[in-house]
């Protein structure tokens, strides 16, 4: 049991640091993980990493609802209406008029990373869609993602040898 909690423990941690660090591959210590523990029970290893890559996504979807402060590099003077002020207008107006749409974005890119799930949590958030939204695609689709990635060296293995 408490060989359990230290490795969910530490793929939850790795999964929110990967969520914030692009340059760290959770599909990598995922299948490192089932390598060497092949015991470990994919779905809730790929509910805790899911969980933890939600976690470290949202505050890329609170930057881009301008929840957290940013440095100032990345704010833009609210004085002067852009070109791009309009553009987002009416890609908020879009998203709101397509909920399915939307959904279905949020829930492709979390699954395959196309378009980066980290742009898209922070267009999310630009763009003004709703929290449990957000979550719950990103919740369902990471779950997909990793569940997939969790399983692959145990269909190999049993393939190959």
């Amino acid at each position: 049991m408490l060989l359990w909690i230290g490795l969910m423990s530490a793929a939850f941690g790795v999964s929110v640091l990967a969520a914030l660090i692009p340059l760290i591959s959770i599909e990598l210590f995922v299948i490192a993980l089932m390598l060497q523990r092949p015991d470990t029970a994919w779905w809730q290893l790929a509910a805790f990493v899911a969980a933890g890559q939600v976690i470290g996504k949202l505050l890329y979807y609170y930057a881009g609802r301008g929840s957290l402060p940013l440095p100032k590099l990345f704010r833009r003077s609210a004085d002067t209406p852009s070109r791009w002020s309009l553009r987002l207008a009416r890609f908020r107006e879009v998203c709101r008029e397509r909920p399915v749409w939307t959904a279905g974005v949020l829930l492709s890119s979390s699954f395959i990373s196309l378009p980066p799930f980290a742009a898209v949590s922070v267009i999310a958030g630009v763009a003004g869609i709703p929290l449990r939204t957000f979550v719950l695609t990103g919740l369902v689709g990471r779950f997909g993602r990793f569940a997939l990635v969790a399983v692959v060296p145990g269909i190999a293995g049993a393939w190959w040898f």
